[in-house]
């Protein structure tokens, strides 16, 4: 066989291998690139939206959103059946104590005084986690996993950090800090919700 032959040949089967390979999609936000697919407990998820977490001026986080399937509403998301994922993207460094805080003031604003107490330990547990932390650099990526049977389980760059919180409710409490009545971010609900 001729080289140029030889070399048409090469070049047809690359192409064919490159089409027979799965293509992986991802969502572009701040330069931070979300999989449009994500997979917590061997469940695939797919990544309901995404988008940036702006205080003042500033950007402080990309995050992006992942659920079993799609839905628009609030209340669909929280009643959500099976593993979601919360992805953090840090644009800044960030001390634990300002991500703390910022989770604190996220929480309340978004449950009422009872769900506070009732949640009161979950959130002492969680809250330690900051503590264990220095801060989040810029590029750092934060899972917050939802895991029936399980709980919620953090990893900070693949890392395992703080003790896992079982109640759904927790979760909740913390999806609702930028889906609730009043989001962390008013920009980035729409986004979340698939908009």
């Amino acid at each position: 066989m001729n080289s140029s032959r030889r070399l048409v040949l090469h070049g047809a089967c690359a192409l064919l291998l490159a089409a027979a390979l799965p293509a992986v999609a991802a969502t572009d936000v701040a330069g931070v690139k979300f999989d449009d697919t994500a997979t917590v407990n061997g469940q695939p998820l797919k990544l309901n939206g995404a988008g940036v977490r702006t205080k003042v001026i500033f950007k402080v986080y990309a995050l992006g959103l992942y659920l079993p399937e799609k839905k628009t509403s609030v209340a669909d998301i929280l009643a959500t059946q099976g593993p979601r994922r919360i992805q953090i993207v840090s644009l800044r460094d960030l001390t634990s104590q300002d991500f703390g805080d910022a989770f604190m003031k996220g929480l309340n604003a978004n449950t009422d005084a009872a769900e506070r107490t009732r949640l009161l330990p979950q959130t002492k547990t969680f809250g330690e986690m900051f503590a264990a932390i220095p801060g989040l650099k810029k590029g750092d990526v934060l899972l917050v996993d939802w895991i029936p049977g399980t709980g919620t389980v953090c990893t900070l760059n693949g890392r395992k950090i703080g003790e896992t919180v079982p109640d759904v409710a927790f979760h909740n409490a913390i999806l609702r800090i930028w889906i609730g009545n009043d989001p962390a971010d008013t920009g980035l609900k729409p986004k979340l919700l698939g908009g």
